[in-house]
């Protein structure tokens, strides 16, 4: 069974800096890229992040560039997602997700749409 198990959310303060794990299994993990999603209520899920297959590329949104970092480590399936100065609006839950494209593309994708964890709170607030 294909699985992602995010970890490291939390609470933290505005400035602040938080380390997110996403435990990858059941796939062969470097097939895939990796990304992070975030969604917060009433708002559609966006992506934050995202690192390709063999960690040579990475994007990330506007709003994150300079404060975030993806990285991967192929050895253990698991990928990373680093913030720091954080924000309050950078509040939400954050969702790993593996995909076959890059950036990551779930509609009208030939190898199906990836998969995705369940997700882990990270809250700014002071």
């Amino acid at each position: 069974q294909e699985q992602l198990v995010e970890s490291g959310g939390g609470l933290v303060q505005p400035g602040g800096s938080l380390k997110l794990s996403c435990a990858a299994s059941g796939f062969i993990f470097t097939n895939y890229g990796m990304s992070w999603f975030r969604q917060t209520p009433g708002k559609e899920r966006e992506l934050v992040a995202a690192i390709t297959s063999a960690g040579f590329s990475t994007r990330y949104a506007d709003s994150v560039k300079g404060r975030f970092t993806i990285s991967r480590n192929n050895a253990n399936n698991t990928v990373f997602l680093q913030m720091s100065s954080l924000k309050v609006e950078d509040t939400a839950v954050y969702y790993c997700h593996a995909n076959r494209y890059f950036p990551p593309r779930t509609e009208n994708s030939d190898y199906g749409p990836g998969y995705w964890g369940q997700g882990t709170q990270v809250t700014v607030s002071s």
